[in-house]
């Protein structure tokens, strides 16, 4: 089918600024459902998928942000979208080319815009698909209430009108610019001045640093996520890096729709990274997955259109409401809801003979609770040791797979390994630490990271979880530690994974310094000293001794989520 293109069309919002779209459309066809995406990064970013859907009967329009690309305004990344993109939703309902019935499309940034239109309902809004959708203060722009100098590369991506993609996309001048910082001991609220790159929304950001209410202002109300009304495909990935603001939109619909619209929802998640939920790929970050997990996502998005709006069958794929990808078996499995993917939990207890420090020693993960006496690490902000190990292991591109940096925390991180498994082993769902930890410090930032591990010594992570201490009770209620006793943390915020653990193989759990792990390189840093995180820099920063109890009186234990047989 032949594609007429129509560039720079010019949309009126409510209060007079125009955006601009570039718009596909199917020659010869009459009026039928269009497709619209918004996005920062510029319409030429999407023209590929354009002629494809227009090619395949659709129209599809491609819309500029406000103040990026060419459309007038002011780019206040987030805040704008809601009233922005219903408004381009009613304008497109009455174009020629468009039957009345709009769908949207788009991952990341893309993704939440569907969602930010889908609260205001507009009334010619027929589905979303949002895939790697962030949800505003669970994942962006931090997580878990801890920031990553991530963002200053994002917002010079989208600075100014153009996109700055060559400068986004050299890892290792980002790398470079990082470490400088890093070594510097400035604060992180001074990273967009060091940069080169003075942010006021960066500034904004973090003079909120927990879910309050202005990030809840971003997202869906609970009573709105009740009123939506509409089929909803979410898409996400076992390494997206939006894969926990995904999940919170999807339970959140979930937890507040009437069954009927949730019966309406399907989830899919891949076994992909971040980039994958648009382009599957068969590696990323060094893991190798199967032929069978390379989804043709325009294809089912198409399908999903018909469906859902010209009276199409249901997508073959979509056998029940959630499909994900067991990596290692190389299959996807299907159950009719996301609690349904995890059979049981099995309890493996921490445990050690005082060597849990030693990556080469190492504690155990047991069956039976644990008896011996508190591990302990000692983590200084002031130490930049390591950092060349974690810039060169980020460099490799397989961050899922290189130990370097945990073989090099030797003394300051604790390691615990399962027995092997005596049998193939499905672990899918969400894992769950429940650990009794003391500090010696007002505050410290913990992050633990599960892996497998072959027979080789090969290690693949999992999954991952951090908490910043003072939020050990809740994200919205910081609350300084005053006592040096053990208390029990709770990491309950895993992200999902489904992979088969071979037989012979161990789990490996690591529990360190937020700073120090390959995961998390550059972070924002803890200087431990209880005051506000972003303002403190290496003058603050305090020595902090952490121990962790896995005794009768404090039993410390990684709960594994076991997939269903076959």
């Amino acid at each position: 089918m032949r594609v007429e293109f129509h560039w720079h069309v010019k949309i009126p919002m409510r209060d007079g600024i125009q955006l601009s779209a570039t718009v596909y459309t199917p020659s010869d066809r009459p009026p039928a459902p269009a497709v619209v995406t918004l996005t920062p990064y510029t319409c030429d970013q999407y023209h590929q998928r354009g002629v494809e859907f227009a090619a395949a009967g659709l129209p599809f329009v491609i819309v500029d942000v406000r103040g990026r690309g060419n459309s007038e305004g002011t780019f206040r990344p987030f805040t704008q979208e809601a009233n922005d993109a219903s408004d381009v939703v009613e304008w497109l309902a009455r174009q020629p080319y468009c039957n009345g019935k709009v769908a949207m499309w788009g991952g990341s940034y893309g993704g939440y815009a569907q969602w930010a239109a889908a609260k205001e309902l507009p009334p010619h809004l027929a589905t979303i698909v949002p895939v790697a959708a962030p949800y505003l203060g669970v994942d962006f722009p931090m997580r878990n209430n801890i920031f990553h100098p991530y963002l200053m590369r994002w917002l010079t991506l989208t600075s100014g009108r153009t996109a700055q993609r060559n400068i986004f996309s050299d890892d290792a001048f980002w790398s470079a610019q990082y470490r400088g910082w890093h070594e510097s001991g400035r604060s992180f609220r001074e990273l967009d001045s060091t940069l080169g790159n003075p942010s006021p929304t960066f500034h904004e950001w973090l003079s909120h640093p927990e879910p309050d209410a202005y990030w809840d202002a971003h997202n869906p109300r609970p009573e709105q996520y009740a009123r939506l009304q509409l089929p909803i495909l979410t898409i996400t990935g076992s390494y997206d890096d939006d894969q926990p603001g995904a999940l919170e939109h999807y339970r959140q619909h979930m937890r507040n729709a009437a069954p009927t619209d949730r019966m309406n929802h399907y989830l899919i998640i891949g076994p992909w990274d971040h980039a994958g939920t648009r382009t599957p790929q068969l590696e990323f970050g060094g893991v190798a997955v199967g032929r069978e997990s390379l989804l043709d996502l325009n294809k089912l998005h198409l399908e999903w259109y018909a469906w859902t709006m010209e009276r199409g069958p249901r997508p073959e794929f979509l056998e029940k409401r959630v499909a994900y990808y067991v990596m290692g078996a190389e299959t996807w499995r299907y159950v009719d809801t996301l609690e349904q993917v995890t059979a049981s939990q099995r309890p493996y207890f921490l445990d050690s003979a005082g060597n849990a420090d030693d990556v080469f020693a190492a504690g155990y993960l047991s069956e039976v609770a644990g008896t011996g006496e508190p591990d302990t690490y000692r983590y200084d902000p002031r130490d930049t040791h390591g950092l060349e190990v974690q810039a060169e292991a980020n460099a490799c591109g397989s961050s899922l797979v290189d130990q370097s940096v945990t073989l090099a925390l030797r003394g300051k991180a604790l390691v615990y390994h399962s027995a092997p498994f005596e049998a193939d082993t499905e672990v899918s769902g969400f894992f769950r630490l429940q650990a009794w930890i003391a500090i010696d410090r007002p505050d410290t930032d913990l992050y633990v990271s599960v892996h497998e591990i072959g027979l080789d010594g090969g290690s693949v992570r999992l999954s991952t979880d951090a908490i910043r201490a003072r939020y050990r009770q809740g994200l919205r209620t910081p609350e300084l530690i005053g006592t040096t006793a053990p208390l029990r943390y709770d990491f309950d915020r895993f992200t999902f994974v489904s992979r088969q653990i071979k037989r012979g193989h161990r789990l490996r759990l690591v529990i360190a310094p937020i700073g120090r792990l390959i995961e998390a390189t550059f972070v924002q840093k803890n200087c431990n000293a209880g005051g506000v995180v972003a303002e403190e820099s290496a003058d603050d920063a305090l020595p902090v001794t952490v121990s962790l109890f896995h005794d009768n009186a404090h039993p410390s234990v990684l709960h594994v989520p076991l997939g269903n047989p076959l």
